[in-house]
């Protein structure tokens, strides 16, 4: 199995997260391009930090967008009122790159892999759907009012042990200043740990191991694009070809051939070829044709011939199949990008 482990823990983080604020500015400026012009490339990366937030990258594209108003406007959204210097810097896209792109060929050099699991519904191992499910709640929790002491800012874990046993769940939430560690911490075990988890006998429950947070969002820490690419993945548990997703159009091969292995490894367990399945695809940039493509199931069998016999990991052909010129990219940037049965890549189709 290829996470065999006996104990295992995974992590997710709110839309509020400083990173994950970094992440959703870029696929919403993404997202405002592939709107107005649905083959615009763009790589844009953002970040923020006590007050201040960079807008950077490069974009080849006749939309026009105003990417500070696009950013003040998920900050907003996402619920922070704080006010924000933006500085923008997005340039026009190399015309080295572009001579590759141009022909088709991967945007980038690299390696990418895409999991799948029949563990749970999600086709994921079961802490990374429960480390998600926790923070989209503790989410909910706050933008529904239920909690009105809560704040943007959160992380969850969950920590599972042998037969899928909950172990240890945790919960770091900013929250107002009138509120006690005793409040904050019976409300959520009755409205965010039970709801979630079910039966929490014998499970450790941490809620706010500090004791206080009250500072959050960037007038805490800073935030970048891209630095949870375990958090947007497979928790961790699987390997990682070290490319991010967020802000980055679908030529970017870091973001279409992962998508694109996510979806083969998960026809391959609904199928009936694997109870878990990896894949993985390199490319070198400007080629056409990857560079390599393997497929394994969990006992190690090879299950590249059934791979290449039925899916093309052309740049341009993954596009066309999981339809990624469309402005979709926005919403995957809380909570992973896989297991949703929303979104193209996660289509079971029959082999």
């Amino acid at each position: 199995m290829f996470h065999s482990l006996s104990r295992y823990t995974t992590e997710s983080v709110t839309a509020g997260h400083p990173d994950k604020v970094c992440d959703q500015i870029s696929d919403a400026i993404l997202d405002a391009c592939l709107a107005q012009d649905p083959k615009s490339r763009v790589a844009v990366e953002v970040a923020g930090s006590h007050g201040m937030l960079f807008i950077g990258g490069e974009v080849t594209t006749s939309a026009k967008v105003d990417y500070e108003a696009i950013a003040r406007k998920v900050y907003r959204d996402i619920g922070y009122t704080e006010e924000l210097e933006v500085i923008g810097r997005v340039a026009y896209q190399s015309a080295d790159i572009a001579l590759g792109v141009d022909t088709q060929g991967a945007g980038d050099q690299g390696i990418m892999y895409g999991y799948a699991s029949h563990e749970t519904p999600e086709y994921l191992p079961k802490g990374v759907v429960l480390s998600h499910k926790l923070a989209k709640k503790l989410e909910d929790l706050r933008t529904s009012g239920t909690l009105k002491w809560l704040r943007p800012d959160g992380k969850t874990q969950v920590t599972i042990g042998e037969g899928g046993k909950v172990l240890t769940a945790l919960t770091s939430t900013q929250h107002s200043e009138d509120v006690s560690q005793e409040e904050i911490r019976a409300q959520l075990i009755e409205k965010l740990f039970k709801p979630v988890l079910g039966d929490i006998t014998g499970v450790e429950i941490l809620v706010n191991p500090t004791g206080r947070f009250v500072l959050g969002g960037f007038a805490a820490d800073a935030g970048l694009t891209g630095r949870k690419i375990m958090v947007d993945t497979y928790g961790g548990l699987m390997p990682h070809g070290g490319g991010a997703f967020s802000g980055k159009d679908a030529t970017k091969v870091d973001r279409s051939a992962a998508y694109m292995c996510r979806f083969v490894a998960k026809n391959l367990v609904a199928n009936g070829y694997a109870k878990e399945a990896i894949v993985s695809v390199a490319y070198a940039i400007g080629r056409v044709e990857p560079v390599m493509i393997e497929a394994f199931d969990q006992d190690g069998k090879d299950l590249t011939d059934i791979v290449k016999k039925n899916f093309d990991f052309r740049p341009q052909a993954i596009i066309e199949k999981l339809g990624l010129r469309k402005p979709v990219f926005q919403k995957t940037a809380s909570y992973g990008h896989f297991g949703y049965a929303d979104r193209s890549w996660e289509e079971i189709i029959k082999i």
